[in-house]
């Protein structure tokens, strides 16, 4: 695959952000900005995401192994999501490129194929010429019932000439999926810095998980968002640069 999409901004200690399945750069221009002010700040567009190419390989050594070639250098690591699980195998893959890391409300854990359902929502839309926002919105309605969820996933369909056309590689997430609601199996530790953020009300990370944080990441310390969900960085941004900030800046 070739080198992913990434967007820089500041200068500084480095830092890399990895957003979550469904997400690209775009939905991290605030909280980068924010780092941006003491830090080099990577933004990363995943495979099949953003303006990063479309291809076959999702697992998460084969994302991580595309996120080391994209890095070029050591650096902080925060990865959301999706991505917080693509920063993990990293930190599990290759330690010595990963100076801290900060996993954004995900757990190293199987999850349900609850969002299976909007994948096959996306690819049943008729991208047809003349198709509206507000008709794609509507499509996706049935299955996708918060309206906040309906616009996060509409960031991803181009308009333009012609028909609309989905920026995400979405056959190849459905292919994906599986390997996506998992989490490779380590031997490995990683014994650097590392901070978990979830937020109040997300039931993504359960004090059930943190055994198994401390087996993988023996100096993992955790902190929660109170009143946000699993969009925490853009529920409570304060709170979330409150704990991720000072973590970075040690």
């Amino acid at each position: 695959m070739s080198m992913l999409h990434a967007v820089e901004m500041g200068a500084g200690p480095p830092v890399a952000i990895l957003h979550g399945l469904f997400g690209s750069v775009q939905n991290w221009g605030s909280i980068q900005k924010a780092l941006a002010a003491r830090h080099r700040v990577l933004a990363v567009d995943l495979p099949n995401h953003g303006a990063s190419p479309h291809g076959p390989e999702m697992s998460y050594k084969a994302m991580a192994a595309a996120v080391a070639a994209r890095l070029g250098e050591p650096m902080a690591l925060l990865g959301h999501s999706m991505g917080g699980k693509v920063a993990m195998a990293l930190a599990l893959t290759r330690p010595e490129l990963v100076t801290r890391l900060v996993v954004v409300d995900i757990a190293p854990v199987t999850y349900p194929p609850s969002l299976r359902s909007y994948v096959a929502a996306m690819q049943a839309v008729e991208l047809r010429e003349g198709l509206t926002r507000r008709e794609a919105d509507a499509a996706l309605a049935p299955v996708v019932e918060s309206p906040a969820e309906r616009g996060f996933l509409l960031q991803n369909l181009r308009f333009g000439e012609g028909a609309p056309a989905w920026r995400l590689g979405l056959d190849e997430i459905a292919a994906a999926m599986p390997g996506i609601e998992s989490f490779p199996a380590f031997r490995t530790r990683y014994e650097g810095p590392v901070l978990v953020v979830s937020g109040e009300r997300s039931g993504y990370v359960r004090a059930a998980n943190h055994e198994l944080f401390r087996t993988l990441f023996p100096r993992a310390e955790f902190a929660v968002v109170p009143g946000a969900g699993h969009w925490l960085h853009a529920e409570n941004p304060k709170a979330f640069l409150g704990y991720v900030e000072p973590f970075l800046a040690t």
